[in-house]
């Protein structure tokens, strides 16, 4: 065989080492915090990984972006007087959500806990104490975060906990989401969602609609703080707007469905 045979053959091989290599580099998912990339108003945003990604791990963080369709979901560390008025108005407009609770919350606030299961909303899995679980990589400690939550809410309403869970803070792993698969979560994420979690500083009703009027697209799943005060108060605006724009409203098991 010549050298310059040779030569070539050397260079196909390598070239498809690295072809390999890129392909298994851009399946990975790398530790972090969820954020978006929000390119044109409208549109669906781009996150730090892709719902392909994602779902080798039961995980997502959009819905079908061909239907006009959104997934109301709260994240709650605690109450902050908001809720029972957050409630009230998404039974006025007839729309489930999913309030991912954290221990503290179920702990002190089992009456609410009980009414957003009554009144068909989802309660979701935020760990027991809102750690950074990233840094947990022992699926044993992962675990427990996760299984002391599901023994509360059993204890306080008599049900299962359904499994859907959402990292503290949007900070992931793989190795998480590998967890959280193993024992038969779902992970969801977000593709819509503003700075409203600051009680010493909360928006004004003018800049939550700024941000959450002109992004909201398809199949977005919405994070809102039910902690928010600007929250309880715009939110039955906000759900008629929405409304008014064509959209309906989805539980976030359809995601998975």
């Amino acid at each position: 065989m010549r050298k310059k045979d040779l030569w070539i053959i050397f260079g196909a091989v390598c070239l498809a080492l690295i072809l390999s290599v890129t392909q298994l580099l851009s399946g990975m998912i790398e530790t972090g915090s969820w954020g978006l990339s929000f390119r044109q108003e409208g549109q669906a945003p781009t996150g730090p990984a892709s719902a392909a990604q994602l779902k080798k791990y039961d995980a997502a963080y959009i819905g079908d972006t061909t239907k006009r369709v959104l997934y109301l979901t709260f994240d709650a560390g605690y109450e902050n007087g908001c809720t029972e008025k957050i409630l009230d108005t998404l039974q006025k407009h007839n729309i489930k959500a999913a309030f991912f609770l954290v221990g503290n919350y179920i702990e002190k606030n089992a009456d609410l806990v009980r009414r957003m299961v009554s009144e068909g909303h989802i309660v979701a899995n935020h760990t027991m104490h809102h750690k950074n679980m990233s840094q947990i990589e022992n699926k044993e400690q992962f675990s427990k975060e996760l299984q002391d939550l599901e023994a509360l809410f059993l204890e306080v309403t008599g049900k299962e906990m359904p499994k859907y869970y959402r990292p503290p803070q949007g900070i992931y792993s793989e190795v998480n989401l590998r967890h959280a698969k193993e024992l038969g979560y779902k992970t969801v994420f977000w593709s819509l969602a503003y700075a409203d979690w600051n009680n010493d500083s909360q928006p004004t009703a003018e800049q939550a609609f700024e941000k959450l009027l002109p992004r909201i697209h398809n199949g977005a799943v919405v994070l809102l703080h039910s902690t928010s005060k600007t929250n309880a108060k715009i939110l039955d605006q906000l759900l008629t707007k929405w409304e008014d724009m064509g959209f309906t409203f989805e539980t976030i098991d359809k995601l998975f469905s």
